[in-house]
């Protein structure tokens, strides 16, 4: 727990590093043209398409009939933009993490090993085609996940419960693999992950729920529709920058208890008793003399 509100803070001042605040520019370029495009093509459509679904639906009749009760009937235009926003949150979430997966988490992993464990050896047990298809491997459970549980996410507890959980699980998966794929032989990654997954999920969920902050960027009602140009890229800013910090946080803590294993008497043994999984490494391992 000491490592983990340590990594925590460092991770904190790490994000006004000036590198780290450029670096945070580029997905939100890429991220903020890819939604705007998207936007200026389909959105007109998807407003008119969500429109019909709910004229048809008579749960829609029983919701207006609610609404005009309670004096709150002018909101019936607010509801399809709304309805919009919250099918494209999830999607949105996992473009940002796969941005920073992608294009940022090496850039920070090295930002953080040279200034703090320089003399860490790397035995670069990962790979580039191991950590996309672990990715894509994670990605598809995570949905999975949540199509399984969309249903569940009209009761109010489950409703921040469950995205948090997916999302936090999805985020300490792929952060991991990406952290300690330079650093860490596939055998000390699994060991790590096996010895820390209680925290690490811990992380994940707490990054997950930082995540929910965009939406109530996006959830002003009529202002999103009227300002929707603004408000997309801050919004998307907001979620590069909580996974920005979701990486320095995993990197500070993983490279940390890497360091910490490998101080233990038992990790060599341990990590050479297991050589032959470590077999199909790409690149062999250099021991330093």
């Amino acid at each position: 727990m000491k490592i983990m509100v340590d990594s925590f803070w460092r991770a904190v001042a790490y994000c006004f590093h000036p590198k780290v605040i450029m670096l945070s520019l580029v997905p939100l370029i890429l991220m903020g043209v890819i939604v705007m495009g998207l936007g200026a093509l389909y959105w007109d459509a998807a407003l008119q398409s969500v429109r019909v679904w709910m004229d048809a639906s008579s749960t829609w009749d029983w919701a207006l009939i609610w609404l005009e009760r309670v004096g709150l009937l002018s909101l019936k235009a607010v509801v399809p933009p709304l309805l919009i926003i919250v099918a494209v949150t999830p999607f949105v979430v996992v473009m940002s993490l796969l941005a920073v997966s992608f294009m940022m988490t090496p850039a920070l992993v090295n930002l953080v090993a040279e200034r703090r464990f320089e003399h860490l050896e790397r035995k670069r047990g990962g790979s580039v085609f191991h950590g996309v298809a672990w990715t894509l491997l994670s990605l598809v459970l995570a949905i999975g996940a949540l199509l399984l549980t969309l249903p569940l996410w009209w009761l109010p507890p489950l409703a921040v419960l469950l995205p948090a959980l997916i999302w936090g699980w999805l985020t300490y998966r792929v952060m991991t693999y990406d952290v300690l794929s330079e650093h860490a032989s596939r055998n000390e990654r699994s060991e790590l992950m096996r010895r820390y997954r209680f925290q690490l999920l811990i992380m994940g969920v707490i990054t997950g729920l930082m995540g929910a902050a965009p939406t109530l960027v996006w959830a002003s009602g009529a202002l999103f529709v009227a300002a929707f140009v603004v408000l997309i890229p801050i919004a998307v800013w907001i979620y590069t920058l909580v996974f920005i910090f979701s990486a320095l946080w995993f990197v500070h803590f993983l490279l940390n208890a890497l360091a910490e294993f490998r101080d233990e008497p038992s990790a060599t043994r341990r990590d050479d008793s297991l050589l032959g999984a470590d077999v199909l490494d790409v690149e062999p391992k250099v021991v330093n003399t």
